[in-house]
């Protein structure tokens, strides 16, 4: 490095080549990131579904997930096995070693489900194996609603929506949700049924036997060669009356002789509602590694082509977005990001008392951040929370190895007064392997974090990379372009104080020399009492340690939305918990601050009825928060003190509906933050909900 920096003295046009070949590709890179609120983690954790339509828990068991976990139990790495039986459904969830690779895992595990072949019930539906990925959640939901039927409703969304959707770019699914599907329903009477001594199994079959395609071969006639097919599927409803479903005395019995055909929906297992309108809607998911934002960017563009082709009376609302967020929270880090670099870059401009002095020192920060975005461009990382976290960090640690080679240098040249490329040679020479073995340390701190063999390691995969990577950068700038700019920007003449009286050691300075100098006598003087005093303050980490909360992901964050979950007894029907959530949606809507409430009732991902839950959206933040932009509007007004008035948060507004919902027992009513991170443990381990005896319902 000692070498290094000699070269670059004599060779400014390489030193600034060097850092600026790094800047530039940074640059680059950065315009090219992904944007996204939390990394791509992969967490090993394969899914087996498998659906047994009206079948009992119990049958569920024994028929679909015990065969299942037995074949699945034989594939090496597995951690932990579980399932999850619900009505005439199953969920095999199997959590593999954090050194298991989750493709290969996801292969094992659907070619051991494949064994089991024709020994699950005919019933069964095919089984469906998903590897856990997080960049699954929705990052759009749109609510169709208007004054219509549901089945409208779910045919614009199905037939209009979902297509065009679907053909922005990085959209990996749209899936309708809320709606109901049509069906063909036939309704038997029984006692035609048991006149005719016709079994309901006959009838079954004599429709699936008659409404089919079948292939009839093919027809060679002189040179061409024709495909048969005979035509067998009804294309009107009506036609289903006229299918012959048995003989009886010789006479065909047909469909309409034992009951009759509606031209309907599915049975009816969710309920949705927007602002108490009944409503449809679609979750937008994006492909994996996709930029969120740019996603959201593009649906958003091709909202208004969709609605215009949809029904004048149908409202299309954006309920979810995720870019909302993301955008605020990376705006507010960058202006962090730039009030941290002037700050410490002040805090030069005042202990230097030196514009050249600033300038050399601050020239690491951007240096070595932008040069950081080259990296995560060529390692796919994304700008997220954690990153831009690492970035904001490092803001005060590039600049410290300029800083101590900067320090030294001016020192070399106030109090040996020296030629400043003389100085910035031999004061390089004099620091270097200090600063060297400063920067590595630092390195061995940070970098080590991305390689913990934990959830924790994978999700700080990215901090510890980016913070390691920002530092060693900042350790070649000031070996290269921090000597270099010294010995061309400082100059003797510059340095006030000669080599008994520097000016460093003068003024403010020199008070703060003299309290350093006593403190340190004192702890000098009396060595075993600072020694026990620090042992003590040691010691006190344990017990704080303990009392300060857990948890992996900061909650309580105020992000204008947050959802309330609700859980019936066991055996509540879907008209009851209707009931209670319409009755709920009211309360919330009366609720101060609140804009809006998407509201459903059952849909489980178990097919259980008894679960519900409501998406509340409060006012944005500048409306019900002091900041600077609210009191300006006010000052502008003539009433600056209206900015201090009618301020609440978002933990106001759920401590009000938690109130207001505790009325509504025997339910299991929780209300917190909205999803921000699922582990695929199959639920939510990042808002614990605890019992609370005063309100009598499950809070967070």
């Amino acid at each position: 490095m000692q070498k290094l920096a000699e070269i670059c003295i004599r060779r400014p046009v390489f030193a600034a080549m060097i850092v600026l070949s790094l800047v530039v590709i940074g640059a680059a890179g950065f315009f090219r990131l992904g944007v996204d609120r939390f990394p791509s983690v992969d967490l090993p954790t394969v899914s087996v579904r498998v659906n047994l339509p009206g079948a009992a828990p119990e049958e569920v068991e024994s028929l679909i997930a015990q065969p299942i976990e037995e074949v699945v139990n034989t594939v090496d790495g597995i951690s932990e096995l579980r399932s999850v039986c619900g009505q005439g459904t199953a969920i095999v969830i199997a959590t593999f070693k954090l050194d298991r690779n989750l493709e290969s895992a996801t292969q094992d595990v659907r070619d051991r489900v494949n064994t089991l072949g024709r020994t699950l019930p005919e019933d069964a539906t095919p089984p469906i194996i998903q590897k856990f990925d997080n960049d699954s959640t929705p990052v759009m939901t749109i609510a169709l609603s208007a004054d219509r039927s549901l089945r409208e409703l779910t045919e614009l969304g199905d037939k209009v929506v979902r297509p065009q959707l679907e053909r922005v770019g990085g959209v990996g699914e749209v899936q309708v949700v809320g709606g109901l599907d049509r069906a063909i329903n036939v309704w038997i009477d029984a006692e035609r049924l048991a006149a005719y001594q016709i079994s309901i199994s006959q009838i079954r079959q004599a429709i699936e036997r008659q409404n089919a395609d079948v292939p009839g071969g093919n027809v060679t006639t002189g040179k061409e060669e024709l495909v048969l097919r005979t035509l067998g599927r009804f294309t009107d409803p009506r036609q289903f009356n006229d299918l012959v479903v048995a003989n009886v005395n010789g006479a065909p019995i047909r469909l309409r002789d034992v009951g009759r055909v509606e031209d309907g929906t599915k049975e009816q297992r969710s309920v949705a509602r927007l602002n108490g309108v009944p409503t449809v809607t679609l979750d937008i998911r994006r492909q994996s590694g996709a930029n969120t934002v740019e996603v959201i960017r593009g649906l958003k563009e091709a909202l208004p082509r969709v609605t215009s082709q949809l029904p004048a009376d149908v409202k299309v609302e954006v309920i979810r977005d995720q870019s909302r967020y993301i955008e605020a929270a990376l705006h507010e880090i960058q202006i962090h990001l730039v009030l941290g670099s002037i700050l410490a870059s002040l805090v030069v401009l005042v202990f230097m008392r030196s514009w050249r002095s600033t300038l050399i020192a601050a020239v690491a920060i951007p240096c070595s951040v932008i040069s950081t975005f080259g990296m995560m461009k060529a390692l796919n990382f994304t700008l997220n929370s954690v990153t831009m976290l690492a970035l904001v960090l490092m803001v005060g640690v590039v600049i410290d190895d300029a800083i101590v080679v900067l320090e030294n240098i001016f020192r070399f040249i106030e109090e040996k007064r020296i030629d400043s490329k003389e100085a910035a040679k031999e004061a390089t020479k004099d620091i270097g392997l200090a600063v060297l073995a400063t920067t590595l340390s630092l390195v061995v701190i940070f970098l080590p974090v991305s390689f913990m063999s934990s959830i924790s390691g994978r999700f700080l995969y990215q901090f510890g990379i980016t913070a390691a990577v920002a530092i060693l950068v900042s350790l070649l700038v000031s070996f290269t372009l921090t000597p270099m700019m010294s010995s061309r920007l400082i100059r003797v003449s510059d340095v006030k104080g000669g080599h008994d009286a520097p000016a460093s050691r003068r003024g403010f300075y020199r008070y703060i020399d003299s309290a350093y100098s006593s403190m340190l006598a004192f702890a000098m003087r009396h060595r075993i009492a600072v020694a026990l005093v620090s042992l003590a303050i040691v010691a006190t980490s344990v017990p704080l340690y303990r009392s300060v909360k857990q948890e992996f992901i900061p909650t309580n964050v105020d992000e204008a939305e947050f959802e309330v979950s609700v859980n019936g007894p066991e055996g509540t029907n879907l008209a009851v918990m209707n009931e209670v959530i319409t009755a709920m949606e009211k309360d919330i809507l009366e609720t101060p601050g609140v804009r809006m409430v998407l509201s459903s009732a059952g849909g489980s991902f178990l097919g259980g009825v008894n679960q519900g839950s409501a998406y509340v959206r409060i006012a944005p933040h500048e409306e019900r928060t002091l900041s600077f932009g609210k009191f300006w509007t006010e000052l502008k007004k003539g009433h600056p003190f209206n900015a201090f008035k009618g301020n609440y948060t978002q933990q106001d507004v759920m401590v009000e509906v938690r109130r207001r919902l505790q009325k509504y027992a025997p339910m299991r009513i929780g209300v917190r933050n909205a999803q921000s991170f699922n582990f695929g443990t199959g639920g939510r381990t990042d808002f614990p909900a605890q019992w609370d005896p005063k309100l009598g319902i499950h809070v967070t």
